[in-house]
């Protein structure tokens, strides 16, 4: 497996950009399977996730082009013909988004058969609002030997509330409604960029979508979907994380293509930190890392609150600011697995249940450790950035789910970071 060996102490100065969004662009690919057109994407991510997705569309008989992946992350799927609605398990086993396959395929096969989802060690996520919807819209479903099977001659619009907020739960019942007959209601439905991001995708294919970015999305059923071109947005987690790069290490970085309005809960939270932020204009903004950063308390909760995928980079940077940083994780269960690691690199950490206190500021020192998912991948790096000597990050196959080329572009501001394979 490969890992990463980075040499701190070295202050990031400079641009980087930000690639598309992960979490959009998957939905968006399983959008493909809703329409025989052509659905044309583009700022598609080179990550591991989009790859598996990819393999995956091609399993059930869509034809992507170009045939590999392209630098400019654009790609055309057209699903003239769906031979197999199925995801298997092999594809999809360390893919949670496999699941988002399962409303497009219902609605327009009249059948799935998609494998429990897998993905990043983070604690339960289970899709039993996935199926419970469903079942509202008519399907009938079975879980049996590792597998969602679902049938429907026709999906019917329902209202729908949510007992809990889901993102990938409210994507998959958008797609599944756009094609049901009638009009479907979800309530508590999530607010996240990336579900307001599906829906502009899915209107410009013929579907009849309002409320996106508000708790209560109304869906009235089309007979039929065309193709479309559609731009996935910025990844504001990765923006986040450089962000937090640049503070950490007491550098200065502009980061571009991003959206600054997906940010604000990061910016208002840095600056508390005492971090100097300044949004040069809408897809622009630069911060400066100061000499001394303080502590400042914070708390994960869903769009537009402080995103849960940003917490592990910012207990990161919380080692090194003065006094006692309390963070508490709303969302998962088990998002602190990263906190042992960074003890070892020299942090004072406590942890007790959905909170740790992170006291500092604490001299960091390079360490083995061992990423445990996507995110504690990114803030182990952070980590090591501002840690004095070497440090080697083992498991980067996690880190590479979700941010493309990021040891390239953190050693074009000046990281001294490298990939090694065995």
């Amino acid at each position: 497996m490969d890992r990463f060996i980075i040499e701190g102490g070295v202050k990031l100065r400079g641009q980087l950009a930000v690639s598309g969004a992960k979490n959009a662009a998957l939905p968006a690919m399983a959008a493909a399977l809703l329409t025989p057109e052509p659905l044309q994407l583009s700022n598609l991510p080179r990550v591991r996730d989009i790859f598996t997705m990819k393999k995956l569309l091609q399993h059930m008989g869509i034809v992507v082009t170009p045939s590999d992946f392209p630098p400019d992350g654009e790609l055309e799927l057209r699903a003239a013909q769906i031979a197999r609605p199925e995801a298997p398990y092999d594809l999809v086993k360390t893919m949670r988004a496999s699941i988002l396959a399962l409303g497009p395929l219902v609605a327009r096969c009249g059948q799935a058969r998609v494998s429990l989802p897998g993905g990043c060690a983070i604690g339960a996520r289970p899709i039993d609002l996935h199926l419970k919807g469903l079942e509202q819209l008519g399907a009938e479903l079975r879980v049996e030997h590792g597998y969602v099977n679902a049938r429907a001659r026709r999906l019917r619009g329902s209202h729908i509330h949510f007992d809990k907020v889901t993102v990938t739960g409210t994507e998959n019942l958008m797609m599944a409604a756009v094609l049901a007959d009638g009009e479907t209601v979800l309530e508590s439905a999530a607010r996240e960029p990336e579900v307001e991001d599906l829906a502009r995708l899915l209107r410009a294919m013929g579907a009849e979508i309002e409320g996106e970015g508000t708790p209560t999305v109304r869906i009235r059923g089309v007979s039929r979907l065309a193709g479309a071109r559609h731009r996935i947005i910025p990844d504001r987690i990765e923006a986040g994380t450089f962000l937090m790069a640049a503070a950490i290490t007491g550098g200065e970085l502009e980061v571009t293509n991003c959206d600054c309005r997906h940010l604000q809960a990061v910016l208002q939270q840095l600056e508390q930190a005492g971090v100097a932020v300044k949004e040069k204009d809408a897809a622009r903004v630069g911060v400066s890392g100061p000499s001394r950063l303080c502590c400042a308390d914070v708390s994960t909760a869903e769009y537009p609150g402080f995103p849960t995928d940003l917490q592990a980079q910012y207990m990161a940077l919380m080692t090194q600011a003065e006094g006692a940083s309390v963070i508490t994780e709303t969302i998962f269960e088990n998002r602190f697995l990263h906190a042992l690691e960074m003890v070892r690199m020299g942090a004072t950490i406590s942890v007790e249940g959905r909170q740790a206190v992170v006291r500092g500021p604490t001299p960091l020192t390079g360490a083995n450790v061992i990423a445990s998912d996507l995110r504690a991948s990114a803030s182990l790096v952070l980590a090591g950035l501002a840690a004095e000597g070497e440090t080697v990050i083992d498991r980067v196959y996690h880190i590479d789910r979700g941010y493309e080329r990021i040891e390239e572009k953190l050693r074009s501001v000046g990281a001294r970071i490298r990939r090694v394979s065995p």
